[in-house]
């Protein structure tokens, strides 16, 4: 999935770690990745831990896709700084899953809690 992943490719993201259920992955805060208040812009803290998710949730053959996800955001970063988001399942039921993602700085400080919701499909990776 991730070698086909250009979004995640274009922000500089690294991927850490890739286990069943459990992933961690890595991205460097840009100047262009900043808003208008000089801060990350959330919706790459977000689009960092959705990475995550969807790396812990993608386990089999099967394409798994987020079908919900809520984020709260803890903690402001900027330019140069190092974000690791780790993805964690908690359960899978059928074909849903219960996923908790927490985005921290280079200090281990939390920037962001995500709880994401996944759907199995039945269509197989490629």
């Amino acid at each position: 999935m991730m070698r086909r992943d250009a979004a995640s490719a274009m922000l500089g993201m690294s991927v850490e770690v890739d286990e069943p259920g459990r992933a961690v992955v890595s991205m460097i805060v840009r100047d262009d990745m900043l808003n208008g208040f000089a801060i990350t812009h959330g919706g790459l803290v977000f689009a960092l831990a959705d990475t995550a998710f969807a790396i812990a949730c993608n386990e089999d053959e099967r394409v798994t896709v987020a079908s919900g996800a809520d984020i709260t955001f803890l903690k402001s970063t900027g330019a140069g700084q190092v974000l690791s988001a780790t993805a964690v399942r908690r359960v899978v039921s059928g074909r849903t899953g219960l996923y908790d993602v927490t985005v921290r700085d280079e200090t281990g400080a939390v920037v962001a809690e995500v709880r994401g919701r996944s759907m199995i499909t039945n269509r197989a990776v490629e």
